[in-house]
């Protein structure tokens, strides 16, 4: 994770910066990947969620529209956009200067793995609602600043389609939040395994998520299973969710990591290069200070 603002986050120039280039990495927020904003129901989850640090000083609350709450594959918007907007970011281009981002709807199915049917074009559509319809409030601190504020997932959006030229052809705006563009401008990101978005089941990439935030460079971090319940946003039973992360350990399908569940419910995230991996041992306890 790089340091160190390029950009000021505040200063808005550009009408929008156009997502448009090729040779990128997949980027993350650190603060959505260690936070449970989304929902990993595959049904309409209209409650209200809260979480709070163990020592009361980070705390987030989620309410959702009608729709429904943001899922971890709505997420995926936010991931193609923030990718793009830190290569540029990172490459100096000037259009950054702006909260809003143009891609084409096209560009985004292909490379996050989606078909290019109709159905995905609706499915995106359905993500853009429920984005937009989520309120985060949170005094999380982004980007060297901490404020206590609400804010919609995405401040608005615009998709456009050309009934008449290929699908390809349409393209989607959407305005970021204050929030995550402070983050993006000073590199607080973590790059992602392209493979993430190979992952179908919701818990699944929560689970890499949370061993990407925090194993960072390190080869492997400790977690205790109820906190990695309540980090996840699952709303599982303690039984039921120490059941899923076995399914989930014995499947082995997340990239760059494995998952061990040992006595006393201690949960192991540790890297698949075996070589870094016996250099690291002992690893950190992610207990303190969560």
């Amino acid at each position: 994770m790089k340091a160190g603002p390029l950009v000021d986050a505040n200063r808005v120039t550009a009408d929008f910066f156009p997502a448009y280039l090729h040779d990128y990495a997949f980027k993350c927020d650190a603060a959505s990947m260690e936070l449970p904003i989304f929902s990993l129901s595959t049904k309409p989850d209209i409650s209200i969620s809260k979480w709070e640090s163990q020592d009361g000083m980070r705390r987030i609350t989620v309410k959702s529209s009608m729709l429904g709450r943001a899922t971890l594959h709505d997420k995926d918007v936010l991931i193609f956009v923030a990718s793009q907007l830190v290569a540029g970011v990172d490459r100096g281009l000037p259009e950054t200067n702006t909260r809003t981002v143009r891609f084409r709807a096209y560009d985004y199915l292909i490379a996050t793995g989606r078909g290019v049917s109709g159905a995905e074009y609706n499915a995106l559509r359905s993500s853009l609602e429920r984005l937009h319809g989520t309120i985060l409030m949170t005094n999380v601190c982004t980007g060297g600043i901490r404020i206590d504020e609400g804010f919609n997932l995405i401040q608005r959006y615009t998709m456009v389609t050309n009934e008449e030229g290929p699908s390809r052809s349409g393209f989607v705006e959407v305005e970021l939040s204050t929030w995550l563009y402070r983050a993006l401008c000073a590199f607080e990101v973590f790059t992602l395994n392209d493979a993430y978005f190979r992952l179908r089941k919701p818990l699944e990439r929560r689970l890499y998520e949370l061993a990407r935030k925090h194993c960072g460079h390190q080869a492997l971090a400790r977690i205790g299973l109820e906190l990695l319940r309540q980090k996840a946003g699952s709303k599982a039973t303690l039984k039921e969710f120490r059941r899923m992360v076995r399914a989930i350990a014995s499947a082995d399908n997340l990239p760059d990591y494995k998952i061990l569940l040992g006595e006393k419910d201690i949960v192991t995230f540790y890297t698949r290069n075996t070589a870094r991996l016996l250099q690291s041992l002992p690893g950190p306890n992610l207990s303190a200070g969560a």
